[in-house]
């Protein structure tokens, strides 16, 4: 990887580039349009955060250092015989990802369409919604390793996915993911087993479009629009835990929403739990719960990082002494 300049800029305001427009400056700002830049960018002499779509992040007022966008842009489909391959560079938006592949007729990303952020964000949270997450599509990616400066790919494997997390987390510092490889294969197969999708299978026709749209309207019914009333998404992590852990919660409600998961294991509804513990709607000054969707915190306008944090643990505390339930946050607080 060879370097390439820099155009560092001062006092850099990021209010507008986080989705909970939290009002938030950086020492330095800089957009990432080549992977080649990043050589330059560590050497710098400047502490360092990446910043995708801003979209699962709590920004502090001020960072005394840089703050890089990346902005790399570029995609292509690679026939692989009984795959498609979808390489994109990880400044690529993941929503106009998932729809280029709809459009082009192929399948596999549907489930996940209309996540804020980007590509390259995509496998640090392993995201996912509507019974998918990106690791069912994943082949590999290519990042920069900060330790020692060079090129180093992944697979599935190298990646250690599992529920919102992946090694990128084991190592929050040292990695940045430059593009990504997605494998969607020929014989595709709606995912049609979260409430909202399955009455699709009655459908004369299933095809990936039809299920896109679906999941595009559910989430436009139950999540507010981080562009009309700032939100980070689901807030906190669904709690898996032992079966017999949450036997009382589910003993004591009988609508209590529960998923069965591997080794005598079970997940339970963040959303749920924290609207039973009546906190749907509930404001702490300039940030809140929203009316449409307890898992989703807001800000009202003028909102800090303190204030969004003070929130979180208040939401933590009121559910584990209701429940005795350990929530955890999605968004990494910088």
């Amino acid at each position: 990887m060879t370097d390439a300049p820099l155009a560092l800029i001062p006092d850099f305001d990021l209010t507008g580039r986080n989705t909970l427009a939290l009002r938030a400056q950086s020492r330095f700002g800089v957009e990432i349009t080549d992977a080649a830049q990043l050589t330059a960018l560590f050497a710098a002499g400047h502490p360092v955060r990446i910043l995708g779509g801003g979209s699962n992040v709590v920004l502090a007022p001020q960072f005394d250092g840089i703050t890089a966008l990346l902005a790399n842009k570029g995609r292509a489909i690679i026939d692989d015989g009984d795959n498609i391959l979808v390489d994109a560079a990880a400044g690529e938006s993941w929503h106009d990802v998932v729809s280029f592949t709809v459009e082009q007729g192929f399948g596999g990303l549907e489930n996940l369409a209309l996540i804020p952020g980007t590509i390259g964000a995509a496998p640090v949270q392993n995201i996912g919604a509507y019974g998918a997450e990106l690791a069912d599509t994943f082949d590999s990616l290519t990042a920069f390793d900060r330790k020692t400066g060079d090129t180093v790919q992944f697979d599935r494997a190298g990646c250690h996915f599992s529920y919102r997390h992946s090694v990128f987390k084991e190592e929050p510092d040292r990695y940045v993911v430059t593009s990504v490889r997605l494998r969607l294969p020929k014989a595709w197969s709606p995912n049609l087993g979260f409430a909202g999708l399955s009455y699709l299978a009655e459908a004369a026709e299933i095809t990936p479009r039809l299920v896109m749209d679906r999941v595009i309207a559910l989430r436009q019914s139950k999540l507010p629009d981080w562009r009309v009333t700032p939100n980070a998404g689901s807030f906190f992590q669904n709690p898996i835990m032992s079966v017999e852990a949450a036997q009382p919660v589910v003993a004591e409600f009988a609508t209590a929403p529960n998923f069965p998961q591997a080794e005598g294991r079970t997940k339970l509804s963040a959303g749920w739990l924290i609207e039973k513990s009546g906190l749907k709607g509930f404001r702490m000054g300039k940030v809140g719960i929203s009316e449409r969707h307890a898992l989703v915190l807001v800000n009202h306008g003028g909102g800090e990082q303190a204030d969004i944090r003070e929130l979180a643990e208040h939401v933590k505390q009121t559910v584990k002494t209701r429940f005795g339930v350990d929530l955890h946050e999605e968004p990494v607080f910088l």
